[in-house]
């Protein structure tokens, strides 16, 4: 189902211009808003070296990472950070999902505070009121991490008996499983839906 014209809005004419400057104003807006950057308890460098591997989940971590290069959620690294990269099956037992274990850099990172937790239950809400649900596909990964914090975000994909040099990357966006992701996740959504 497609977005009507404003013409056809059921929307008092008087409301209409109203509703108008509300779509220029957003036009007129920073898109994207800047990325947030992350408050570190500490700058010392957290190095956790890559667990070894199997082949065949080498060759699977490999495909991942090449996707996410794909995508532009990665990109090469020759930073001084690094914490293991693993893949699991997905549950749908169809392919595998790409995990990266920050417990140590989550220790270095200030957190945000918890995601908003006073939402309405769906039984509070009175019959006939009007109401919308997003549900974001990829959420995470359509926020830029801040330039200064993707570093931090560093892993290697290491192959054994060196029988290649290690491939270095670091995320450039938000990423699952780092403390702040799901707060920065809501205040970048809050930022878009606060003209609407």
């Amino acid at each position: 189902m497609g977005a009507r014209p404003l013409s056809q809005c059921p929307v008092r004419a008087d409301q209409r211009s109203h509703r108008l400057a509300q779509c220029v104003s957003l036009r007129q807006r920073a898109y994207p808003p800047p990325p947030i950057k992350l408050t570190w308890k500490s700058s010392d460098p957290v190095w956790v070296e890559q667990w070894p591997l199997s082949k065949p989940r080498i060759d699977t971590l490999l495909k991942l990472v090449d996707r996410e290069l794909q995508k532009g959620h990665v990109e090469p690294s020759t930073s001084p950070w690094n914490t293991p990269v693993f893949v699991i099956p997905k549950r749908s037992g169809e392919g595998f999902r790409l995990l990266h274990d920050l417990h140590e850099v989550n220790k270095k990172i200030q957190p945000m505070g918890p995601v908003q937790t006073s939402l309405p239950m769906s039984s509070m809400i009175p019959k006939g009121q009007p109401c919308a649900v997003l549900d974001i596909k990829d959420c995470f990964f359509s926020i830029p991490l801040h330039d200064e914090d993707k570093e931090r975000f560093a892993f290697s994909i290491v192959f054994p008996n060196s029988q290649r040099p290690n491939l270095c990357f670091q995320w450039k966006v938000l990423l699952q499983g780092m403390v702040n992701s799901p707060t920065i996740c809501q205040i970048m959504v809050d930022r878009a839906l606060e003209p609407v």
